[in-house]
């Protein structure tokens, strides 16, 4: 019996491809992501203040994440263009971080997980330039989906 897993995006020479998901049901689909930001208490400060040199962060990673995760397709290769019905960006401010979190919707054939990741990705990639002239040895991390649900797989939420 052959245990190895089937990778879906290499055809039987092991070339990449897209997968063909032509024959999928159409599903309401829905994951989340999140990732970190971790800097010192100053900048922290700053930024709930929205008092940085480049300006108000948040609502520009806010935007900035929207618009990553409408265009995972044209970064991630091999990404299925989705029509994504909602993307909702949350900041959560602590001593010494800032945790981006990101939700985004969809009713398609494929999930949007890579979708959110990139959201979290691209606010936290926005947040790190609008701070750097403060903090240029802040740290981006623990970039990763914390839930999905729909589709033949079904739902699933990380353990904390």
């Amino acid at each position: 019996m052959d245990n190895r897993v089937s990778l879906t995006h290499l055809d039987e020479s092991g070339a990449a491809r897209m997968v063909d998901v032509g024959d999928k049901s159409t599903t309401r689909r829905r994951a989340v992501a999140t990732a970190t930001i971790t800097t010192t208490p100053e900048v922290i400060s700053l930024i709930g203040q929205a008092g940085l040199p480049k300006g108000d962060a948040l609502p520009v990673a806010r935007i900035a994440a929207v618009m990553g995760a409408k265009r995972t397709s044209d970064l991630i290769p091999l990404c299925h263009p989705l029509p994504l019905t909602g993307v909702d960006v949350d900041f959560t401010l602590t001593d010494s971080a800032v945790t981006v979190t990101a939700a985004v919707k969809t009713v398609s054939v494929t999930g949007v997980e890579m979708e959110a990741l990139t959201a979290v990705s691209v606010a936290a990639l926005t947040i790190f330039d609008m701070i750097k002239a403060v903090d240029n040895r802040a740290v981006i991390g623990d970039i990763k989906v914390l839930e999905k649900s729909g589709g033949k797989s079904g739902d699933w939420k990380r353990e904390s």
